[in-house]
């Protein structure tokens, strides 16, 4: 099987009242915890790089491990660039073999946001790449996107209409109060579920994508703190509302944090109780072991995609 664009993985999302998981990679173990967790739980599943990835790992490293990873599994997998910054990155990606696109054009002004976007879509789909956009603006840093200093700014339901509308993007990362980073939630978790309601009464059509959406997962924080780290009082979105999330429209959820956290925790952990361990393999064959579970604890337990590939 070669790589896949979303299109069919989200038209039978929709149907069916699931979300597709989108993982971050950054190195080759990413890349095999994810797809093997995935091709065992017969998932489909969307590898996604950011900007930064692909400075630190460069393209062709990163889709060459992905078309290994495609040619060792079974399941449709899509290359997608997520918060790709301007066009140009657009560009580079949709022409080094990468099926999906996100162009990020939210910290502008609508009508710039519209123009970059149907920019974007109109190169890309002429390729035959799909182009995942944003409206409303996220709170939070991770990995180079720092978007909101405070408070998110939840996407009008009215403008995601006519922006659809007039860009032709092919899915849309809405804000209903998620948020970058591993500290998402200064009080009570709370997902603005009447914008996402909204939204999909108005395009019923369009795929919806939920950024900032790792649940920050208590036991690999308390597993980095115990073994040296210093991230206290980090807080996620609940398992419970990303599994309902999927069920009332959402298609694709990223994640990026949960697998920074499971990585550096079995580093932390193995650097602490074995402290002669000098052999790479030890202690990153420990973390792709964790990543991998926590992939297949989320496609089973949260998106529900496990059989839908």
């Amino acid at each position: 099987m070669s790589l896949v664009t979303t299109k069919e993985m989200f038209e039978k999302s929709m149907k069916e009242h699931y979300a597709i998981g989108a993982f971050n990679i950054n190195n080759m173990e990413f890349i095999q915890a994810i797809t093997e967790a995935a091709n065992e739980a017969k998932s489909p599943v969307i590898l996604q790089v950011s900007s930064s990835a692909i400075k630190y790992a460069g393209i062709k490293y990163l889709t060459k491990m992905v078309e290994a990873a495609v040619e060792e599994t079974d399941i449709p997998i899509a290359l997608h660039l997520d918060h790709g910054p301007d066009f140009e990155t657009c560009k580079m990606c949709i022409d080094n073999g990468f099926t999906s696109v996100m162009i990020d054009a939210s910290k502008y002004d609508f009508e710039e946001n519209v123009r970059i976007t149907k920019e974007v879509v109109d190169y890309a789909h002429s390729h035959g790449v799909v182009v995942e956009a944003e409206l409303g603006t996220l709170a939070g840093v991770e990995d180079e996107v720092n978007v909101a200093d405070d408070d998110a700014k939840y996407t009008n339901p009215e403008q995601a209409k006519e922006f659809v509308e007039r860009t032709g993007c092919d899915s849309l990362a809405i804000a209903i109060g998620t948020s970058h980073g591993a500290y998402k939630f200064k009080g009570d978790a709370k997902l603005r579920f009447d914008i996402l309601a909204k939204v999909k009464e108005l395009i019923p059509n369009t795929p919806i994508v939920l950024h900032g959406a790792s649940s920050v997962i208590p036991r690999l924080v308390d597993m980095c703190n115990e073994n040296g780290g210093d991230i206290p009082g980090a807080k996620g979105c609940p398992n419970e509302m990303l599994k309902k999330a999927g069920e009332e429209g959402v298609s694709k959820i990223n994640v990026d944090t949960d697998l920074r956290l499971a990585m550096t925790a079995q580093v932390r952990r193995v650097f602490k109780e074995e402290p002669s361990v000098f052999d790479p393999r030890k202690y990153l064959g420990a973390a792709r072991k964790e990543i991998k579970e926590t992939v297949a604890d989320k496609i089973n337990n949260v998106f529900c995609s496990a059989g839908k590939a």
